[in-house]
């Protein structure tokens, strides 16, 4: 996450930066202005600072889509709160927390976000399962009667 002052660098400043210093110490330069943005350096980059072409890959892949975001700040970490909690990524959803409430985001934004993973991951737990469920016992809900019966389905399936 390259910046100059509070801005992301723009691609050619990145790559520019990286060819002048060589990748070993544009990886550790990479490293130190993560955990000057988030507070800590998160563990899937310290795993990657012994792969220094790794780490700058995934950071400039990251930078390239945090400028290309019509997204503010804010609704970037409420989003990676939510996903976090949705995939169950623990250690994600840890840095993201401390990361929203840096940004001063307020426990009741964040919790609404927690909040909406779930009911998500709730409706596609629903949406999936009852589906394999009626496949299971041929039923078709558009048409509320057996499957072998209705006319639309069982051309479909011819």
């Amino acid at each position: 996450m390259p910046q100059t002052g509070t801005r992301l660098m723009s691609f050619e400043e990145e790559l520019d930066a990286i060819l002048t210093k060589g990748k070993e110490k544009s990886a550790e330069d990479i490293l130190k202005t993560i955990e000057s943005t988030y507070g800590e350096v998160p563990y899937v980059f310290q795993f990657m600072k012994d792969n220094p072409e790794m780490l700058i890959t995934k950071v400039l892949q990251n930078n390239a889509i945090l400028r290309s975001s019509a997204l503010d700040a804010r609704t970037v970490e409420l989003i990676s709160v939510a996903v976090s909690a949705a995939m169950r990524c623990s250690h994600c959803l840890k840095l993201h927390i401390r990361v929203a409430s840096n940004l001063g985001i307020p426990d009741e934004e964040i919790s609404a976000a927690i909040f909406l993973a779930g009911n998500l991951v709730n409706a596609s737990v629903l949406a999936t399962a009852t589906r394999h469920l009626d496949e299971e016992r041929d039923v078709c809900r558009v048409c509320e009667i057996n499957s072998e019966a209705c006319e639309i389905h069982r051309a479909k399936k011819e």
